[in-house]
């Protein structure tokens, strides 16, 4: 073999060589921007879920519509982040696991952000800030119940904070209470009440309702803005509102937008919108329209 032969053919070797690392290079850089965009999400449309069971948050009117605050407000933030939305439902029971299980991309079901569950899910800021209460029939004891103090913050209780805690825990010994399951009412409840009191657990909200209704409970715990409109209407003209409006602790910091772990960048997509409707009075808005007062959390 002559040398000008051997040198065509190691020229021919290294050029099919160059190709070989070149294809192989692209296929990682592929895979790599594969990845990587499957990591982010292409947010061009997602759905989110509700649980469709918590008025006036979001629940199915007369006409089976599903409707609400968050159903109004998840229009607005996806208006102004430009993404298409589907809104679906969920049982509480289980929402955050079907987010995680990829049935959706979001939550937005009057959800509180705590410390266990951004162990689960990624939050957004908080676009909703409400306090949670004890809510009584008029015609049980309690309602005779007085405490000293309006706002109970259960971070870094104080002197005062903590005589009123007493004074509640002291008032519902022996009582039995009504929570829905999996939600920061239970854990309220199961923390600061479980030794003294029976606390009776139910799937939905409406349950607990009809059950304090009913006289099978002395009270249940509630968040503020369900039960505010609620006892405007002629449906609760048999309750009342006893204790403190209590926040922290348990009951966490605002509610926000759940969203996967993985979903930072769509958290944050969410958040820039939540700012921009606060600043413009928006969120302020459409909760006077729901809530009849201002649940929107500080800009």
């Amino acid at each position: 073999m002559t040398p000008a032969l051997l040198t065509l053919i190691r020229h021919r070797n290294t050029v099919k060589q160059m190709r070989q690392v070149s294809a192989l290079l692209a296929a990682v850089l592929f895979s790599i921007a594969f990845l990587a965009q499957a990591v982010a999400g292409d947010w061009k449309k997602i759905k989110i879920g509700t649980e469709g069971a918590y008025p006036p948050w979001n629940y199915f009117d007369e006409s089976g519509k599903l409707v609400g605050f968050e159903i109004e407000l998840a229009k607005d933030l996806c208006g102004r982040m430009n993404i298409e939305c589907e809104i679906v439902t969920q049982k509480w029971r289980g929402i955050i696991k079907a987010l995680n299980q990829g049935r959706y991309d979001a939550i937005m079901a009057a959800m509180s952000i705590t410390e266990p569950r951004k162990e689960k899910v990624t939050f957004s800021r908080s676009y909703a800030d409400t306090p949670n209460i004890f809510v009584v029939r008029k015609d049980n004891p309690l309602a005779n119940f007085q405490s000293e103090l309006k706002h109970l913050t259960l971070d870094d209780i104080s002197p005062a904070e903590q005589n009123a805690l007493d004074a509640l825990i002291n008032a519902f010994k022996g009582k039995v209470i009504g929570v829905q399951v999996a939600t920061i009412n239970q854990k309220f409840a199961d923390a600061y009440l479980g030794e003294h009191a029976e606390i009776r657990i139910y799937d939905f909200q409406h349950t607990v309702d009809l059950e304090l209704y009913q006289g099978r409970l002395d009270a249940l715990l509630g968040g503020m803005a369900y039960w505010v409109p609620l006892l405007k209407s002629e449906q609760g003209k048999e309750y009342k509102i006893i204790g403190p409006q209590m926040t922290g602790g348990p009951f966490g910091r605002g509610i926000g937008v759940a969203v996967r772990k993985k979903d930072q960048a769509l958290a944050d997509m969410f958040s820039r919108a939540i700012d921009a409707s606060l600043r413009d009075g928006t969120i302020k808005k459409l909760a006077i329209e729901w809530f009849t007062f201002d649940t929107s959390a500080p800009p």
